[in-house]
């Protein structure tokens, strides 16, 4: 393999990895503020992030859903407490009450 060779695949990870994780500033800002990276049901919350799930607004029965679809099994409890703590004041995520229900979207 040439070095021509090694630049487009690594090219083609880069695009890949966009795709898949969002841009490579937005990955590194998420695992900055999480030093522990995707562990536990907060990395659970931030990985759903980091894909992009809280582009449009989401509530808590979507999220749970899609949280278990990744892998990750937490009590109702737990996930509503990684929720308020990212949605606080300096949290990724913004909370929105509407009709008596909770929203949580990507803080932008």
């Amino acid at each position: 393999m040439n070095e021509k060779n090694i630049k487009q695949i690594l090219d083609r990870l880069e695009r890949l990895e966009s795709a898949v994780f969002g841009n490579k500033n937005q990955r590194i800002k998420l695992l900055k503020k999480g030093a522990r990276g995707f562990k536990g049901v907060t990395g659970g919350i931030r990985l759903l992030i980091s894909r992009g799930f809280f582009t449009k607004k989401r509530i808590f029965k979507e999220i749970k859903e899609e949280l278990t679809k990744n892998g990750y099994y937490s009590s109702l409890q737990a996930i509503q407490t990684a929720l308020n703590k990212l949605s606080g004041p300096k949290g990724p995520l913004v909370k929105i009450k509407e009709r008596d229900k909770n929203y949580y979207a990507e803080r932008k």
